[in-house]
């Protein structure tokens, strides 16, 4: 990750202080010419405040830790949303699924950091409310992890502010505010307000000063958050625009202590959001003012919602559900939730969550949670929590990050808020567990994720296509691909017999699970060696790593070494990177291949090859001068 996007403080300043010159009807000319334009009466003004990277670090989400007055007022003002989740837990992957109104593992741009294209007749959710004579701005970041379509916003800028717009035209805002990202936190502030001491620590994390000190600051910073968006409130009041707008906030996902961001737990995932509706507009709440709700609602239900409350109907290929407003369906029983690649570091997770329980299914259970990413170690959390694991100071709970991840995570969220009890293999949660497999089965093959395509390998099949086009072409199999990924990953070797037949299934996809089913297994995969062994020869660069990874793990590294080497000078940046991650595993006993790690670096031009290929020559060798090239 290169980092947000940044607003600065100068830029947030142009971005809620912007067009004071611009002629802005009075509000009563502004009611008028509203009424005049649509049918049955003034469309709402709609204004977006999101944050970055935290959860409901707020009083009103009763932390009593956290300084947060203005959240605290506009909640007692509108509804205050328990279950609101971020269907993704990093940036771009979920501000696709937020512009789309559908799912980026849907669309194929779950990868974070990817432009892989999507189908012509996707449109952003703002074109419609052009379209509709909405003025539309996004002061500033974008990140949408695809391709922009031309005529999405009016302005999309560190300027862009709804004071621009005509006199009496409706508007639609976005002011994206990143005071509390991650990169906040990187560098340690020599003092904090709130005092370390009195920081509550979630059960995963050790008590080291590092980390009490990491969780000060960050309160700090969602402080100076609270801040920013009580400015931009008194700016809408002070404009007279407040009794006109119905206002959301939300932040972009959770965070951003470790374990939290990119992790699929609640930490990660679950976000405050508040919506508050004027009078004029209460007939659309769904509650009084002060209301908290426990509706389940996700990323994907934002596009239909805002659309709806615009009285514009909802295009049908958006997989969201309105939940406010003359669109709005019946509370959804399940959010749906996912994780693929985070940066230069491959690891797959799919969960479902209803109001009580949360299950994840992990699709690479032989990587361990915290496998090294560049981003995530400048955080001095990380690197303490990392430190007192090797010394052996952590106990179960807070070693659990460092090891590998079981199949199947099952917890009651309710009663294991942290979800650190995992009730997978308990036999009186086995009927919920059956019930939430079933229910995110199902998702997975409804919307098509075509996260089950090893990225490289969907690279090379969508040239001239997109991977949401391709998952649905007439008998393409994800079916068979997504059953032989649950056989790969649930450790149970009666399925051995199945995989080796499907290594040489027609489909690539199939193939790469059937060799990865290999790695989890383990010695136990021995009797498969032979069919591993022609598998190096596949035709797809992913198959050929991970039959190659298998084989290692067989002791076979005379068969597995050439096929890693020559993977690591591809042409396909994705099978290069699935390569690098694959070495870094494989430990000391892939040191010989450090000059071809090297060799990538200097050759690829991909900044996420150079990240984690710096990581292998820091630990399985040394390069100063390849590891200079990487960049934060």
């Amino acid at each position: 990750m290169s980092g947000p996007e940044r607003v600065t403080r100068r830029s947030f300043i142009k971005c809620v202080g912007a067009g004071s010159a611009a002629l802005v009807a009075p509000a009563a000319a502004l009611r008028a010419a509203e009424e005049a334009a649509g049918a049955g009466g003034p469309r709402p003004n709609i204004l977006w405040i999101t944050s970055e990277d935290n959860g409901p670090f707020f009083g009103c989400y009763g932390d009593a830790y956290a300084t947060t007055p203005n959240f605290d007022r506009l909640a007692s003002e509108g509804v205050l949303y328990l279950n609101a989740f971020a269907n993704a837990p990093v940036c771009a992957p979920s501000r696709s699924t937020i512009i789309s109104g559908m799912y980026a593992c849907s669309l194929g741009t779950h990868h974070m950091r990817s432009t892989y294209a999507i189908p012509s007749d996707i449109r952003f959710f703002p074109q419609y409310l052009r379209e509709a004579g909405y003025y539309c701005t996004n002061c500033s970041k974008e990140d949408y992890n695809m391709r922009k379509p031309p005529g999405t916003w009016d302005d999309s800028s560190a300027k862009a502010h709804y004071r621009n717009r005509r006199a009496g035209q409706p508007f639609f805002a976005v002011f994206n505010l990143t005071v509390s990202h991650e990169s906040s936190i990187h560098k340690s502030a020599p003092k904090t307000s709130h005092d370390p001491a009195k920081a509550p620590l979630p059960p995963y994390h050790p008590d080291t000063p590092t980390i009490r000190h990491d969780w000060a600051q960050y309160y700090d910073k969602v402080q100076a958050l609270d801040a920013q968006v009580g400015g931009i409130l008194a700016n809408l009041e002070n404009d007279g625009l407040a009794e006109d707008t119905i206002v959301f906030y939300y932040s972009d996902h959770g965070g951003v202590l470790p374990r939290s961001k990119r992790f699929l737990y609640d930490t990660g995932t679950h976000v405050p959001m508040i919506v508050r509706f004027p009078k004029k507009y209460q007939h659309l709440a769904p509650g009084k003012a002060g209301t908290r709700t426990d509706r389940l609602v996700s990323f994907v239900d934002l596009a239909p919602t805002v659309l709806g409350l615009a009285g514009i109907p909802v295009p049908e290929n958006m997989q969201g559900e309105a939940f406010l407003g003359p669109e709005a369906r019946e509370p959804r029983e399940y959010v749906y939730l996912f994780r693929s690649r985070m940066d230069e570091r491959y690891d797959m997770m799919r969960a479902v969550r209803d109001k009580q329980f949360k299950y994840i299914r992990n699709s690479m259970p032989h990587r361990i949670y915290g496998q090294y990413l560049d981003y995530l170690w400048k955080m001095p959390a990380t690197r303490s929590w990392e430190e007192e694991y090797k010394a052996g100071w952590c106990n179960p709970t807070q070693s659990i990050f460092w090891g590998p991840k079981p199949a199947e995570e099952l917890y009651d969220v309710a009663k294991d808020p942290y979800e650190v009890n995992n009730l997978a293999a308990d036999p009186a949660h086995a009927d919920v567990l059956e019930r939430m497999r079933r229910a995110l089965r199902d998702w997975i093959l409804k919307i098509r994720d075509t996260g089950f395509l090893p990225e490289g390998d969907m690279v090379e099949r969508t040239a001239g296509t997109t991977a949401y086009e391709l998952v649905r072409k007439p008998g393409f199999p994800l079916e068979r691909i997504v059953e032989t990924a649950e056989m790969a990953t649930d450790r149970n070797a009666r399925h051995l017999p199945e995989l080796v037949k499907r290594l040489k299934d027609p489909d690539s996809a199939v193939r790469y699970w059937s060799a990865t089913g290999c790695v989890v297994l383990g010695e136990q995969a021995r009797s498969a060696s032979d069919a591993l062994a022609a598998a190096l020869a596949d035709s797809s660069g992913d198959v050929r790593i991970a039959a190659a990874e298998a084989l290692f793990g067989l002791g076979m590294t005379d068969k597995a070494l050439p096929v890693l080497k020559q993977a690591l000078a591809d042409k396909n940046p994705r099978v290069v990177l699935h390569a690098v991650n694959v070495v870094q595993c494989l430990g000391e006993k892939a040191a010989a291949l450090l000059p071809a790690v090297e060799r990538a670096m200097k050759d690829s031009g991909d900044n996420y090859i150079d990240r984690a290929g710096a990581h292998v020559l820091e630990t399985l060798g040394n390069s100063n001068s390849a590891s200079s090239r990487v960049q934060g």
